[in-house]
């Protein structure tokens, strides 16, 4: 009796797929998909302060997206370069960036203040939409990634992609 998934002789599924690895430049890919995003929503944003409101209010909206951006970044390019070097220590590196972050971001909003021009509400609002749009971006792309957990090239063959028998081996 065969599956219905099973491969039927002389059907164009006959040819044998290789076997897929893990997601290569999980991080800058990541990195890139998220600033596309937020990036266009920050353009668009720009556009509709500048028609509607004034200057400020589209500078701001962008000057919240900067900062936003710029520190989310840096935890998926040490995640990239980091976890490169030493995979097993990527969440030491991870949570280590976080404090970094946190604190870097608090240094500067202490020492830059509020500059004259900043229009709160769209500050605000600018900074909220990055975050929640590049964490929902951030969580879609890493669940479509592919993650090598388990590499057996005993039971693997390389070549055809299909399991071998251990009992023929």
């Amino acid at each position: 009796m065969s599956t219905p998934d099973a491969v039927r002789a002389g059907s164009p599924g006959d040819a044998v797929l290789p076997i897929s690895g893990p997601t290569g430049s999980l991080w800058m890919m990541i990195l890139r998909g998220c600033l596309t995003v937020t990036g266009a929503l920050a353009l668009l944003a720009f556009l509709l302060g500048l028609v509607a409101v004034d200057l400020r209010a589209a500078l701001s909206y962008v000057a919240s997206f900067s900062l936003v951006a710029t520190f989310f970044s840096i935890s998926l390019l040490v995640g990239h370069y980091g976890g490169r070097r030493n995979p097993t220590r990527a969440m030491t590196l991870f949570a280590l960036t976080y404090l970094v972050k946190v604190v870097g971001f608090g240094a500067l909003l202490i020492v830059v203040g509020t500059p004259d021009w900043l229009d709160r509400t769209w500050f605000l609002v600018g900074g909220l939409a990055t975050v929640v749009l590049w964490q929902i971006v951030e969580l879609y792309l890493f669940s479509k990634s592919r993650h090598l957990l388990y590499d057996d090239p005993e039971t693997v063959d390389r070549t055809s992609g299909k399991e071998r028998d251990h009992e023929a081996q």
